[in-house]
């Protein structure tokens, strides 16, 4: 029996190595589990924890109860203290508004996206794993605080292959070297063929975002065309004598897409030929807008090149991120102003161009921020039990307000939202089962929301 069992196992693994050796191209688009309402999806991530009560989440208790000292017991507290403490309520430093026919309440920190709420569904009743941005960040990106594991974006193009074969299927715009750095787009144990590509770097302008080595001006294309079939008849004959590499195959198409981008990225990274009424929608040309303005531009092309998953990083290479204001709240000001009008205008071109309802815009950060003043002070702590998030287009509900943080705004508690629910949520939307995308490795199958997860389905239109 054992030697059977020993078998069995050995012929399954064989069997999946031959089928991933019998695809000619990894990428090629693959059927869904289920009826997709989204083909592609445009993460916008605000890295550091936006403050949910400075933004999307109206709380007048805080205005009502801003100066007093009332103890606080969170994750945060008891993992330094490991007992509660007082600490001094902070009011919102924004006034908030109704906007829109479905009266969400927004602050003046995003003028902009408060035009846009009876487009996206916002979910105020966010939680997830990690007190810190490392442990965090990497759960949002990949289900997991500390364990290597594949990305949302490698899992995507895993399950679905991409729209097209002349562009990466999944496609990171600066991202940072902290807090997870290249893990947070990469493949883990998938196969290397849908490892995340890494356009640019946090910290870096926009106008300096490209693909390294895409053009060789050295030789002349029939030249080129040539040495590239040789070099790729000796990979394919190597490949032959090692079936089942993943990594050598990967290579192989990485070296054909690379091909076929030559003539095509740069254009779709060209955002030159684009009129001006869009750039100016966008906030490109202005000091505050223009380095975001841009990234969100290249995003709405690529959704058109076919790019199945694109993610827009707001962030830098610090161990403290872009929204991380333990001492200087105020500083949410600057980097609001920044992403504000470029995302309102991403919404409105897509919508303009009929690319939001096949598409899924999803707005938010690692987690959020306490409804206390951090040590007393002119700053907030890290928030993972309570949170906003939105999403747009691809299904979802628009103007729908979802759930609901205690009056402090610091635990969800109405309706509430685990990452991995949310995670199971945007691979339904894209048509696929968060239960059957799977993958063995090392004796069992792994999954983006491993043994959780639920679908979010009263956001679903």
């Amino acid at each position: 029996m054992a030697c059977g069992f020993g078998y069995m196992a050995a012929a399954g693994i064989s069997s999946q190595q031959a089928m991933a050796s019998s695809i000619a191209n990894p990428l090629s688009p693959r059927t869904p589990h289920l009826f997709p309402r989204a083909k592609r999806v445009i993460f916008l991530f605000m890295a550091g924890g936006v403050s949910q009560v400075d933004s999307y989440d109206y709380k007048p208790l805080l205005y009502k109860k801003d100066g007093e000292m009332l103890d606080f017991t969170d994750q945060r507290i008891l993992a330094k203290t490991g007992m509660g403490s007082n600490q001094r309520v902070m009011k919102p430093l924004w006034d908030f508004k109704q906007h829109g026919q479905n009266g969400a309440w927004v602050s003046d920190l995003f003028p902009h996206m408060a035009k846009h709420t009876d487009e996206y569904c916002v979910i105020r009743s966010m939680h997830t794993e990690g007190v810190a941005h490392g442990p965090a960040t990497l759960f949002l990106h990949t289900g997991s605080t500390n364990l290597i594991r594949p990305s949302m974006g490698s899992w995507v193009s895993y399950g679905l292959g991409t729209e097209s074969q002349d562009m990466p299927g999944f496609v990171s715009l600066s991202p940072s070297f902290g807090n997870g750095g290249p893990r947070n787009y990469g493949n883990a144990f998938l196969p290397a063929s849908y490892q995340g590509t890494a356009m640019g770097r946090a910290g870096m302008k926009a106008t300096d975002i490209g693909i390294d080595n895409l053009r060789n001006d050295s030789l002349s294309p029939d030249r080129q065309k040539r040495q590239f079939d040789l070099l790729q008849s000796m990979n394919h004959e190597q490949c032959q004598s090692q079936p089942g590499n993943s990594e050598l195959e990967a290579v192989i198409s990485s070296y054909e897409l690379a091909w076929r981008m030559q003539s095509n990225a740069p254009e779709v990274m060209d955002i030159s030929k684009e009129s001006e009424a869009t750039k100016k929608l966008y906030g490109i040309g202005e000091k505050n807008t223009d380095n975001y303005g841009r990234q969100c531009l290249m995003a709405r092309r690529m959704a058109e090149a076919g790019v199945r998953f694109i993610q827009v990083n707001y962030s830098d290479n610090s161990n403290n991120p872009a929204w991380d204001q333990h001492n200087d709240m105020p500083k949410h000001k600057e980097h609001a102003l920044a992403v504000d009008k470029p995302v309102a205008g991403l919404l409105t071109d897509l919508k303009k161009r009929g690319l939001l309802e096949d598409t899924l815009v999803w707005w938010g950060g690692e987690f959020g921020r306490t409804p206390y003043a951090q040590k007393n002070g002119t700053g907030r702590d890290h928030n993972p039990t309570g949170f906003s998030v939105w999403l747009a287009g691809g299904g979802v509900k628009p103007g729908l307000i979802y759930g609901a943080t205690d009056e402090w705004g610091q635990y969800a508690i109405e309706n509430k939202v685990h990452m991995h629910d949310l995670h199971a949520t945007i691979l339904y939307l894209l048509g696929m089962d968060h239960e059957k995308l799977t993958f063995r490795h090392e004796g069992r199958d792994y999954r983006l929301t491993d043994v959780h997860g639920n679908v979010i389905h009263n956001i679903i239109a």
